[in-house]
């Protein structure tokens, strides 16, 4: 495998982590506008996006591969936590 096809797979095994917290970001912003007015997009993105890699990793290292419905459900965990997180201390 080229550098280049490495990084292509890498970039693939975490984009569906990239997009659902950019998403779930998004609805943030929109869904509770003065609870997180002080909270800028990029940080919401940020905390979702790291919780998701996380999650994606241990769901590699539990379940031995990608793909499975129950790594799917711990990245949504794993992006919705930190962003809740950071709503619930804005309070």
């Amino acid at each position: 495998m080229s550098p280049l096809d490495a990084f292509w797979h890498v970039a693939n095994l975490f984009a569906p982590t990239w997009g659902l917290a950019a998403l779930l970001a998004g609805a943030i912003k929109l869904a509770w506008r003065r609870e997180a007015k002080a909270l800028r997009w990029l940080r919401l993105w940020g905390w979702g996006a790291a919780g998701g890699a996380a999650a994606v990793v241990v769901s590699l290292v539990l379940l031995g591969r990608d793909g499975k419905m129950a790594g799917y459900a711990l990245l949504v965990l794993g992006v919705a936590l930190p962003q809740w997180w950071l709503l619930s201390v804005r309070r």
